[in-house]
């Protein structure tokens, strides 16, 4: 991994693409480059993801099923200045790239090369977020919680939750997904890393009975389990 490479590990991706198969592709292969990566198939998602998660790079499809990628893009941009725009479409006609470059930060086209897709991602971070300067990140919230981005802390109705590295990973993950019931095997792939699920594994169960031993004592239980499927927050 180079020096650019290893600054921005850990930057927020937001795929906002309608067409599942693509959606999938462009998530994988950015996380195996280590890179945090949310999607959303509609205008409506990527807003209610983007207002709660901040990201550091959004990549539009152009046509979505309820708005434009484009005019998605301006709105993302207002709320976030930011935030570096990228958009892939099948839209090729030089106005189209022309119009769209007058305010976003790259244009892909496809079918695309998903390691070129990843190397224009880097490429727009190191102009918009300089390697040697390490962002100030806006909190995450869902609810009474609040997420520090800056510090890795949390609070819970503005009290302090004191919690390990693997704790707030894992509460981490459970915000940016929101209300969504999020699988098992997908917190122990995201979280700890795990390609395979291992056989009879309980580390799940029990780091989301550390988290509730610690977030229940401030407020409402918030972490809910759907048995046979996973965990989320209420």
């Amino acid at each position: 991994m180079t020096v650019n490479e290893a600054a921005h590990e850990g930057a927020t991706v937001l795929v906002v693409e309608d067409e599942e198969s693509i959606a999938d592709v462009l998530a994988i292969a950015l996380r195996y480059h280590r890179f945090q990566v949310m999607t959303a198939g509609t205008v409506r998602e990527a807003c209610v993801l983007a207002e709660r998660t901040r990201p550091d790079v959004a990549l539009l499809d152009v046509m979505l099923p309820d708005g434009d990628g484009r005019a998605l893009g301006r709105e993302l941009r207002a709320r976030c200045p930011d935030l570096a725009l990228v958009f892939v479409t099948a839209r090729d006609a030089p106005a189209e790239i022309v119009g769209a470059l007058g305010f976003g930060d790259d244009y892909i086209t496809k079918p695309f090369n998903i390691d070129e897709v990843v190397a224009r991602v880097r490429a727009v971070l190191r102009r918009t977020r300089p390697a040697d300067v390490l962002p100030q990140r806006p909190p995450l919230r869902y609810g009474d919680l609040e997420l520090d981005e800056t510090t890795y802390s949390a609070h819970r109705a503005g009290r302090a939750v004191e919690l390990t590295p693997t704790e707030y990973a894992l509460l981490r993950f459970l915000v940016r997904n929101g209300g969504r019931v999020v699988p098992k095997e997908q917190l122990l792939r995201h979280v700890w890393q795990y390609e395979h699920t291992p056989p009879e594994s309980t580390v799940v169960e029990t780091y989301i009975s550390y988290l509730r031993r610690k977030l229940d004592t401030l407020g409402p239980p918030l972490i809910t389990t759907r048995r046979g499927v996973g965990y989320g927050l209420a």
